[in-house]
């Protein structure tokens, strides 16, 4: 059966985000995300984790100036000391939830900037994560997102992120498949994730409904037939719930539109039956 994990940075923001901890785990969540941790003390959200019974799951790296557009430096020259002290400030936090995996961004490639440069400087970048991060039992997931939302983008295709694995050459470093961003790009969901599952690169699977975000079962994509056929592979893996409410938004907050879920699930435990 599926282990859906709450992204809290875009689930339940009709509340303050400490809040959050509490809803998601009432809802029947056992696992979170979200995108950076960094507002609060490492403390204070190991105290809520503790406190609801709820594994961290992931969390991203710091990202640069996100305010100012940013979206991760590994592939960005000049600023090597910069993405290392992130990295150490991420495992500092990793730590102290007990949460293995952290998601470094590539970053989006500077005007100018040659593709094989920007390729170097992020080969070497992760490559330097992954044995800091590996000390630590800690795995660097690399994921690829989709040029629509994120225009200059690094990496957007996943055979481009097994590429980039390999050639890493760290045993930590593993690929991020959000099904959100490969549908955009990509398409073809089923045969990717068989071919990509089985083969052990990938550390974390993301969903959202195609193309507006919103809940899984809005949108172009048979989510429970594809959930039956992870579920088939027998990925052990999380699935982070990123996604924008829609449902929620009009009333009863993120809890109204966790229907799918449960139906999910339901249709999981069925098909194996």
């Amino acid at each position: 059966m599926p282990r859906f994990a709450a992204n809290l940075s875009m689930l339940y923001n009709e509340l303050d985000f400490l809040d959050r901890f509490a809803a998601a785990a009432a809802d029947g969540f056992q696992g979170v995300e979200f995108l950076f941790p960094y507002a609060f003390a490492p403390e204070q959200l190991a105290e809520r984790l503790r406190r609801h019974g709820l594994t961290q799951v992931l969390f991203n790296a710091p990202p640069g100036d996100w305010d100012a557009g940013e979206r991760g430096t590994a592939c960005l020259p000049g600023r090597e000391a910069e993405f290392r002290e992130g990295i150490e400030r991420a495992v500092h936090y990793a730590r102290a939830l007990d949460c293995p995996r952290i998601h470094v961004m590539a970053g989006l490639v500077p005007s100018g900037l040659e593709r094989a440069e920007a390729h170097r400087l992020y080969v070497n970048n992760v490559r330097w994560a992954a044995r800091l991060a590996g000390e630590h039992g800690i795995r660097i997931l690399l994921e690829p997102i989709n040029g629509r939302d994120m225009p200059g983008y690094f990496l957007s295709r996943q055979d481009d992120a097994h590429a980039l694995v390999a050639e890493i050459g760290e045993p930590n470093v593993l690929v991020q498949m959000d099904l959100y961003h490969c549908q955009i790009v990509e398409g073809d969901l089923a045969t990717r994730i068989r071919r990509h599952l089985p083969t052990g690169r990938v550390g974390h699977l993301q969903i959202a409904g195609v193309p507006e975000r919103h809940e899984p079962d809005v949108g172009e994509i048979n989510y429970p037939y594809l959930f039956a056929l992870i579920d088939g592979l027998d990925f052990d893996g999380w699935i982070g719930c990123e996604y924008r409410p829609a449902r929620g938004a009009v009333a009863g907050g993120t809890s109204a539109g966790l229907g799918w879920m449960s139906a999910s699930c339901a249709d999981t435990t069925a098909s194996r039956a």
